[in-house]
């Protein structure tokens, strides 16, 4: 933060004095909502790289030093101490619940998992190797026509039932897209088990019901689901927000979200990842797909390595790693494509990039690789699920906060 209150301008023969805003945490912003009546000019940022579009309270990331907070909370701590119920109340809510309020908040996700007989026959209308996030946009776009006659969009109330609705049924939708395009048939969630059970026995039981829940597995998706469930005003929640400005139904609001966090640049890229870790097929290939890499006319690109946002490391990374490593330990599982996505060092990463920021291993390479070990299809990312929170959006938001259990 500077001590700057105001900035002054000069354009040609007219000066225009601009508002800082002061945030709670991060850079101070100059509020230019005045510039072009007084000056004519437009600012230019084509990627919003220094732009804040919206005050908001609900994620804050300061890329230079590696720090991801929701309301205020290190994400190393909710990673360890929360599980993903807990944090999706916190993010909707802004205070971390009660032990009433959290059975209250799990019980109403129970009540809500179930999907429309429709939703069936939408998914069963696709072709069985059909993109997933195409059937997903689709299934997600569904149900605004299922909610929306009684929606009121002016009621806070109703406005957090949508958002309760998406947290609850974007797992069951996961789950059927996921049995569409194995042959399983259609079944319901089990909604005496967990949030994250409930989601993993719908998606891999087999056809007559049976299916063991490992809880490591348990545990490490749970905390998949903590990391990916919000990463401040990102492209998908630039779109959120830009549909919902209109007026739209949240449901077909997010449905466009989804079709944003598709693309190889943002969630998509956690399939970019497999990808190339497919292509490279083993640790003894890396020090020739560096040369690959260095060779600018192969057409050829590392994924998962450097962040737009993230110029240091990517504190999520850290986590991902740590808890793949011992789940996989618990496991005694091998997978040649972990082994190549772990043999990556910085060294190595410097013989092929001069930027530092191009050497930090994020948490898509991280998680797209670990996130194999739950039997999710390679097509669909461990972040290809917008069921996390309302909108993220600028650098104005809480104090650091802590937790103490």
């Amino acid at each position: 933060m500077s001590d700057l209150d105001q900035v002054t301008l000069n354009a040609g023969d007219k000066s225009v004095v601009l508002p800082v805003i002061k945030p709670t945490l991060g850079n101070d912003c100059v509020d230019i909502s005045k510039l072009t009546k007084e000056t004519g000019l437009f600012t230019y940022d084509s990627g919003f790289t220094a732009t804040a579009s919206c005050k908001s309270a609900i994620t804050y990331i300061d890329g230079d030093k590696g720090v991801l907070l929701y309301r205020g909370y290190p994400i190393e701590q909710l990673s360890e101490k929360s599980s993903y119920v807990e944090v999706a109340y916190l993010l909707i809510n802004g205070e971390r619940p009660s032990a009433e309020q959290l059975k209250a908040f799990t019980d109403e996700l129970a009540a809500e998992a179930d999907v429309d007989p429709s939703i069936n026959t939408l998914i069963g209308s696709f072709a069985k190797d059909a993109h997933p996030m195409a059937i997903l946009t689709a299934a997600i776009a569904q149900l605004s026509g299922i909610y929306h006659a009684s929606l009121d969009l002016s009621d806070a109330e109703q406005r957090r039932h949508a958002a309760v609705r998406l947290i609850a049924k974007v797992p069951t939708l996961s789950a059927l897209i996921y049995r569409h395009g194995k042959g399983l048939p259609a079944n319901k969630p089990d909604t005496s088990l967990d949030y994250v059970s409930r989601f993993l026995k719908q998606t891999f039981e087999s056809a007559d019901g049976q299916y063991e829940l490992n809880q490591d597995v348990v545990k490490a998706l749970d905390l998949l689901f903590i990391l990916h469930a919000d990463h401040e005003q990102n492209a998908s929640t630039s779109t959120v927000r830009l549909v919902g400005s209109t007026g739209a139904n949240p449901y077909a609001s997010v449905a466009a979200g989804v079709t944003a966090l598709w693309g190889p640049a943002h969630g998509g890229a956690n399939e970019a990842v497999l990808k190339m870790l497919e292509e490279i097929g083993s640790a003894d290939n890396v020090e020739s797909a560096v040369l690959k890499a260095k060779d600018k006319t192969s057409g050829f690109r590392l994924m998962g390595f450097g962040h737009r946002v993230y110029k240091n490391f990517d504190p999520r990374a850290k986590v991902i790693g740590e808890m793949t490593g011992k789940v996989l330990k618990q496991l005694g599982v091998q997978d040649p494509l972990l082994d190549v996505a772990s043999s990556w060092s910085r060294p190595r990463c410097r013989t092929t990039t001069s930027s530092p920021a191009s050497c930090t291993r994020t948490s898509i390479s991280t998680a797209a690789s670990s996130t194999r070990r739950c039997r999710s299809r390679p097509k669909c990312s461990p972040s290809c699920s917008p069921w996390a929170a309302p909108p993220a959006g600028s650098r104005i938001g809480w104090n650091s906060r802590s937790i103490r259990k």
